[in-house]
């Protein structure tokens, strides 16, 4: 706790990861229906104890989009605060990969945070509602 009252808000570590696929991004949408137009981000979400962020993106991947990805590259590290829809505060850590694209098919999660996974091609993702994190990594792998 800090010098006052109010309790300091946890950390929250995610990995995410930017997979491209003949000029094509992939991209998750929130589940959530308080966003309009409907945004979407990177597949990737928290770091399980105890394992590692390159661990927690693979295993992310295979959950939010059924595609099995491989060989990790740290492109960034960011943090922010944020808050949840019940109030709290959230100090969030993403660390955010580029990812290659090893199989699967393309499905979309169940009963997760997001609803839909989607290729979209390069020219479209400028148009899209991207979380603030998902477009600064756009943007770095296109600088790239």
């Amino acid at each position: 706790m800090n010098g006052n009252s109010s309790p300091q808000p946890q950390a929250d570590p995610r990995a995410y990861g930017i997979c491209v696929n003949q000029d094509q991004v992939l991209l998750v949408r929130s589940r959530a229906d308080r966003y309009d137009p409907p945004l979407w981000w990177l597949p990737g979400g928290g770091i399980d104890f105890p394992e590692s962020p390159e661990e927690a993106v693979i295993r992310e991947f295979l959950e939010e989009t059924n595609l099995v990805v491989h060989s990790p590259r740290l492109m960034f590290v960011s943090s922010d605060v944020r808050q949840r829809s019940s109030g709290e505060d959230v100090f969030t850590v993403r660390i955010v990969y580029e990812v290659v694209l090893g199989g699967g098919e393309l499905a979309h999660e169940v009963g997760g945070t997001t609803e839909e996974a989607r290729w979209f091609p390069f020219d479209e993702v400028g148009g899209l509602n991207l979380a603030p994190y998902a477009r600064r990594a756009w943007e770095a792998y296109l600088a790239k």
